[in-house]
């Protein structure tokens, strides 16, 4: 009888983190969901088949040792995809807000790689989830633009540190997501342009050349698809998810 592999996703318990560990569990492989609150993770588990939970907090060193303990088979992909505060703008974000949202994006993958380390094989995928303002930099997005640049840096360094072992490294890049916390985003943007918050939202949707936000399905979908064999030819490469807001060729 053959093993049932693993998919760790860190942060299973958001908007979208929830929806892309019912994705990899509809796949067929065991989701280790990690998150800090149980409560949550408690709910995630009751509502889907083939997945497991793991409390931990993947800010600190201890969730290293909280995630290594509770794999007991393969690990086929992991899914770093917690969220940062927002905390303003460049000009005005406490230093400790960018800070802390390095650690999480940055520390937090780190801190996970090093858990699955041993339980890697040839064919597994690290997928790190970025954000749009990690590659086009934003004045009003300083937590989000900083933490998800660096992580895109790491991530290609791990390609080529894991590309003898046959695994690969990912970042998926989404562009504003429909959830609450980029209602939240809006709640602020409105505020500073005496607008409503769903003309906010408009003013995003009207960012993109489709006039859409991605939505965590998308997200979800594209991950997925990473399990795929023919996923090698991707390594270390960022899945911009977008709907058309970069303009630039780079």
């Amino acid at each position: 009888m053959s093993v049932q592999e693993i998919a760790v996703v860190v942060g299973a318990t958001g908007a979208m983190g929830a929806v892309i560990s019912k994705r990899l569990a509809a796949t067929g492989l065991k989701v280790l969901a990690v998150a800090r609150k149980a409560d949550a993770l408690d709910s995630l588990v009751a509502t889907t088949p083939n997945v497991v939970a793991c409390t931990a907090d993947i800010s600190n060193d201890s969730s290293i040792d909280a995630i290594k303990a509770a794999l007991d088979a393969p690990v086929r992909m992991v899914v770093h995809g917690p969220g940062v505060a927002t905390a303003g703008g460049v000009l005005v974000a406490p230093t400790a807000a960018v800070v802390d949202a390095v650690n999480i994006k940055v520390g937090g993958i780190m801190r996970l790689v090093r858990a699955v380390d041993e339980k890697l094989v040839r064919g597994s995928r690290l997928v790190a989830i970025g954000g749009h303002y990690g590659s086009e930099p934003n004045p009003w997005a300083a937590t989000a633009g900083v933490g998800n640049a660096a992580l895109t840096n790491l991530m290609r360094q791990y390609s080529w540190a894991y590309g003898p072992r046959g695994i690969t490294a990912h970042v998926v890049q989404p562009g504003p997501a429909d959830t609450e916390r980029l209602r939240r985003i809006a709640t602020d943007r409105a505020a500073r342009a005496g607008i409503t918050v769903e003309a906010a939202l408009d003013e995003y949707r009207a960012e993109s050349a489709l006039g859409a936000l991605t939505t965590p399905e998308q997200v979800a979908w594209a991950i997925a698809l990473l399990l795929a064999p023919e996923a090698d030819a991707l390594a270390g490469s960022t899945l911009f998810m977008d709907a058309g807001r970069r303009k630039g060729m780079a």
